[in-house]
């Protein structure tokens, strides 16, 4: 049984991420209350894996993150992509005309908005989490209080789905790291082909710097995904660069790495993995909404 730390309630998004990523395993499910938390445990349980949200189309990174996989010991294992579905779930046998209230995560709400605006004099609640949103309902017997939340945790709790698909933009993906360490790391690995990384590093405050590690890069045929910098707290104007490379060749993104050690400083690799790429199902089925509408 794998066992999976995740930020957030049972029936969260990172749950679905967690299950689908391992799918065809059974899966124990570790709640956690905070994304620190997902390291604190793992770090204790060297065979815990987490599960840890990183960034979302709409949304884009969750900067906090960064920090905590610079700061900590867990490596990254792999990547999930979810597409984000969202729907808005009550207590059985209520109707839209009964909703006075929903709640939900902040950022669940903001992609929701243009559904939202269809609801005629409805408050909006902000709550920590979109699954615990609709366990409190449950619990506390909210009627009149509807969940933005997954189809999962509406099943979950024993809600009813009012609508579905509400979120404004169909292409609504979060991407997922899956975390570990030691001996967990090099299981989750054993069958992958490695074919990206994800590191951070700092560069000198001066002119050119980063463009020459791009160039070297380049020289190497090394992709970069992604980039995204943070400042360094304490030290004015100096930044902490967070990248994600592909590669086809792993002794050519090797040697890329040896050949921007002179330009940067403090350099930690984060992981070292499997890309993992939408799936064609997945884009069908956004065509189709698409053109359902």
């Amino acid at each position: 049984m794998k066992r999976v730390a995740i930020q957030g309630g049972l029936g969260a998004y990172h749950e679905i991420a967690a299950r689908e990523y391992f799918s065809g395993e059974e899966v124990q499910i570790v709640p956690c209350s905070t994304f620190r938390d997902i390291f604190t445990e793992a770090e204790k349980d060297p065979q815990l894996v987490g599960v840890m949200a990183i960034e979302n189309t709409i949304a884009g990174s969750l900067l906090q993150n960064h920090d905590l996989l610079k700061n900590h010991n867990l490596m990254i294992a792999g990547e999930h992509k979810l597409r984000i579905t969202h729907s808005l779930a009550a207590l059985p046998g209520q109707t839209l005309t009964n909703i006075k209230e929903v709640m939900s995560h902040p950022m669940a709400l903001m992609q929701c908005e243009e559904y939202l605006d269809t609801l005629s004099g409805i408050k909006i609640v902000e709550h920590d989490d979109t699954a615990l949103a609709a366990r409190d309902i449950k619990l506390k017997e909210m009627r009149g209080t509807a969940a933005i939340c997954s189809s999962l945790a509406a099943e979950m709790y024993g809600l009813e789905i009012l609508a579905s698909g509400i979120e404004t933009n169909k292409r609504n993906f979060t991407r997922f790291f899956i975390l570990a360490q030691d001996e967990m790391l090099r299981e989750l690995q054993k069958d992958n082909h490695i074919n990206k990384s994800s590191l951070v590093f700092v560069l000198p405050h001066a002119e050119g710097t980063l463009s020459q590690v791009l160039s070297v890069l380049s020289f190497y045929k090394v992709n970069l995904t992604r980039i995204q910098s943070l400042p360094i707290i304490g030290r004015e104007w100096e930044y902490q660069f967070y990248i994600d490379l592909t590669f086809s060749d792993y002794n050519r993104y090797k040697q890329s790495i040896d050949a921007i050690m002179p330009l940067i400083s403090g350099l930690k690799v984060l992981g070292e993995y499997r890309e993992e790429k939408h799936k064609k199902n997945e884009e069908e089925k956004i065509q189709i909404e698409h053109a359902a509408n």
